[in-house]
């Protein structure tokens, strides 16, 4: 049935019959519907997450949302050599690939031709909305301490977060048996990720 409007966004929960891994199997089955369903359901949540970490001069050179939606092709073009355990396995291969896309853009703009075309000049250095609340060498601390959790530990680390998952879909997503199971995960991890960075 085709959404109404009103209905619960993408990253509000696949209900039971709809998961994402069932979508996945769909998907590499060839099934079109299911590959646009696993692209409504994770472009919205792309968006929303790359809004708040592309930096200004990248933003510039590129529209946001076409830097969201070719990260989310590639990803679902590459699901055959990616097994998607998890939605946050997923999500966490999304953000990487989002993350190298964003790199490239910026490599790209640091090197813009000028409105006159005779030279080039540095783009603006303006941070990401993220880097300017917690500082650029902040989050580059993050990004190393997120890398040292254990693998799910850091999935749910990034859908809650990053991404704005609630504990019952994290539950869900990661096969845990109640959110507050998921609780005590993410609040485990986050005191290991926050002495990481204090190393």
């Amino acid at each position: 049935m085709a959404p109404q409007p009103g209905d619960a966004p993408p990253h509000s929960g696949p209900g039971p019959l709809e998961s994402t891994a069932v979508l996945f199997e769909r998907m590499r089955g060839g099934d079109e519907a299911a590959r646009q369903r696993l692209f409504e359901r994770f472009l919205p949540i792309l968006r929303r997450w790359a809004h708040g970490r592309i930096p200004a001069r990248a933003r510039g050179m590129a529209d946001t949302d076409d830097i969201v939606q070719v990260t989310l092709i590639r990803a679902l073009n590459r699901l055959d050599a990616f097994e998607p355990r998890r939605e946050g396995a997923f999500l966490a291969y999304l953000r990487h690939i989002l993350l190298n896309s964003v790199r490239e853009e910026l490599r790209r703009a640091g090197r813009k031709p000028s409105a006159s075309g005779q030279e080039f000049e540095r783009a603006d250095p303006a941070p990401s909305p993220l880097e300017q609340a917690i500082g650029a060498d902040e989050l580059a601390r993050y990004e190393q301490a997120l890398g040292d959790l254990p693998v799910e530990s850091r999935e749910a680390v990034l859908m809650r977060i990053e991404f704005g998952y609630s504990y019952a879909e994290i539950a869900e997503a990661l096969g845990k048996p109640n959110p507050n199971a998921v609780r005590m995960t993410i609040s485990r991890a986050l005191v290991k990720l926050a002495e990481r960075m204090r190393e």
